[in-house]
């Protein structure tokens, strides 16, 4: 056990902020020289309305970290203050923002969760039931995109990216992800809410095959937490859903407005709705970046999905300050509040095998 929490400290370490910084900079700075255009720059008036889309772009994401605040404190039952929320999200973003977004925070926010005084069983839970909520919420808004703008304004480049050693166009990318999160959320739902140790049954016998038996072990324990997070989950009732649904749609919109507003600080656009379309396929791409927090993945899909809303030579430029407001906060925030969080669940864990 002090091994894993050794290594899931040194995610912390200064090396792992510096890296996605100098990955994304790299790349930003790279594009801002292969595509600025000095006149367009200078062409821009900065007016009031200017500083009122990029102050409310900065409220956004503020709506979007206080969303996941209410939603943790709800799945804890109120068992977390609002400073412990606000704690475990900078720190739960922070490890998401150091990690390689395929590989994602879960697990160093289960970590964190349980730190703060939460059983393992229920913040196996928390942490599992957040991820279903949010593939719920692009399982939803998918098909509604689809319905108001069409795929073709959705897949309208020839990009490709290399996937399993295979090229894939934007349409095979967002397709294959979006099956898969379709299948992983159907078989959380059946282990959760249907059936949950028909589920660890099913899991055994199928790591019991040879070529899968060495993570047998692992299948057994992943059938466990499935059966802690159903004991904890089943009996919560519709409304507990509604609100746990709803905060985490007020989030991730509040997360994708900030892309409009930061267009609308420059430029006059009208098709907000398809703005905000591109950006769930340009999750998906993120999804699957190997690089810290989508580092320097995000900066190179921003001006290609959004460049034609974007005057020419000014998409480098608006993906920095994206960047700055939705992605840099989170490594400075979590490095400054980690040391006192360090202190706080440690000290406090000490304090009371003294006094007992």
């Amino acid at each position: 056990m002090k091994s894993q929490h050794r290594s899931i400290l040194s995610l912390f370490k200064f090396r792992k902020v510096i890296i996605p910084v100098i990955i994304g900079f790299g790349v930003a700075s790279y594009l801002l020289y292969r595509n600025f255009d000095k006149e367009t720059f200078l062409q821009i008036n900065w007016v009031w309305q200017s500083y009122f889309w990029i102050f409310l772009s900065i409220i956004l994401m503020g709506v979007r970290d206080i969303s996941y605040m209410y939603r943790i404190r709800l799945l804890t039952d109120k068992e977390l203050s609002w400073r412990k929320s606000f704690d475990v999200i900078m720190l739960w973003e922070f490890a998401s923002s150091v990690t390689p977004s395929v590989v994602g925070g879960s697990v160093v926010a289960l970590f964190i969760i349980n730190k703060e005084g939460i059983n393992m069983g229920k913040s196996t839970a928390i942490v599992l039931i957040t991820s279903l909520l949010d593939e719920m919420f692009y399982i939803i808004m998918v098909p509604l995109v689809f319905i108001f703008v069409g795929t073709q304004n959705l897949f309208f480049t020839n990009a490709e990216f290399a996937l399993f050693n295979t090229n894939f166009g934007i349409k095979g990318i967002f397709l294959i992800g979006y099956l898969f999160i379709l299948v992983l959320t159907s078989i959380i739902v059946y282990g959760v809410f249907i059936n949950p140790r028909g589920f660890k049954w099913i899991l055994l016998k199928i790591f019991k095959l040879p070529i899968l038996r060495k993570w047998r072990e692992k299948a057994g324990k992943t059938g466990d937490e499935i059966i802690v997070t159903s004991k904890e989950m089943k009996g919560k009732s519709f409304v507990f859903w509604m609100k746990a649904y709803f905060a985490t749609l007020f989030s991730w919109t509040a997360r994708f407005w900030v892309v409009n507003c930061i267009i609308l600080a420059f430029i006059s656009v009208n098709d907000h709705f398809l703005i905000y379309a591109r950006q769930l396929i340009m999750w998906v791409i993120l999804l699957i970046s190997p690089t810290p927090g989508s580092s320097g993945v995000a900066e190179f899909i921003f001006s290609d999905f959004l460049g034609e809303f974007i005057l020419p030579g000014l998409s480098p430029a608006l993906a920095i300050i994206w960047r700055i407001i939705s992605y840099y906060p989170y490594l400075f925030i979590g490095a400054i509040i980690l040391p006192y969080w360090i202190r706080r669940v440690y000290f406090k864990r000490k304090l009371i095998r003294f006094k007992s």
